[in-house]
Order: C-alpha cells, then sequence, then structure tokens
C-alpha cells in the first residue's frame, strides 16, 4: 500500500473481458505512476485482440509489448506527446466495461474504502468481491 499526505491510498489495475467479468487485478501504491501498474496486466494479456486503456497508460514500450503480442492497443494520446498515435475512437467507447466493473466492485464497502492496512489482504477482499459478484451466479 502506499502513504501520502493523506494516508494509505492504493491503485487497483485491472484487465476485464467484454461482459464486465475481471480477470486479472494489480494493485500498485497510489503514489505510482499508472503504466507501471500497465506492464504487468499486459503481460498477462496474451490472447488479447484489444487492449483499451485510458491516457494514463500511453507509453511506447507498452505500445510496442502489445504490438509484439499482435494485440490492438486503443489507448488516447496524452497531450504532450510530440509524434500522436492513431487510435480507434469507436473502439475506445468499450472502455466503460472496464468503469462498471470497478462502480460493481465499489458497492463493496470494503474496496471502496480501503480498510485493510497490508496489501494481501485488500487483494484478497478484492478477489472475494470480485467472485460474489461476478463469477458465484
Amino acid at each position: 500500500m502506499g502513504s501520502s499526505r493523506g494516508g494509505r491510498n492504493t491503485k487497483i489495475h485491472a484487465l476485464s473481458d467484454p461482459f464486465c467479468r475481471p480477470v486479472a487485478f494489480h494493485l500498485t501504491g497510489g503514489q505510482i505512476a499508472d503504466i507501471r501498474g500497465a506492464e504487468p496486466l499486459a503481460q498477462l494479456s496474451q490472447n488479447v485482440p484489444m487492449f483499451i486503456a485510458d491516457k494514463a497508460y500511453d507509453c511506447a514500450r507498452l505500445r510496442e509489448n502489445l504490438k509484439r503480442q499482435k494485440t490492438k492497443v486503443v489507448i488516447p494520446n496524452k497531450s504532450n506527446r510530440k509524434t500522436p498515435y492513431a487510435f480507434d475512437e469507436t473502439a475506445y467507447k468499450a472502455r466503460n466495461v472496464v468503469e462498471r466493473m470497478f462502480c460493481r466492485l465499489k458497492d463493496f464497502r470494503r474496496i471502496a474504502t480501503r480498510y485493510d492496512k497490508l496489501s494481501r489482504n485488500f487483494m484478497a477482499a478484492l478477489c472475494i468481491a470480485a467472485t460474489i459478484a461476478y463469477w458465484a451466479n
């Protein structure tokens, strides 16, 4: 878990399937840049046809790794990028799947408020919430 002036904080990075179901999670401290959480998830997405993410995941190294895996990259460019990459704006609209997954997981108070002090306990609670919300039906 990360710590800042405001207290403990954590970022949840996740892979999701087209049906809003979580496939993989990765936790980083709140002070860590988002791109460092994307690289472990990109390694898990070997047979994924499309990798959709927001601007925080815009990195040339990540794009190259995903292209080597033959994965279509749908990430908008950061405003300070000198040579912008083209991306499919209609495919980017499908990113709401991940946002809906996070909203459903945050219905669980323990996930939304992050009571746990240890990252392993928070990850366990996150996996239990995902199992109850998506996979136990």
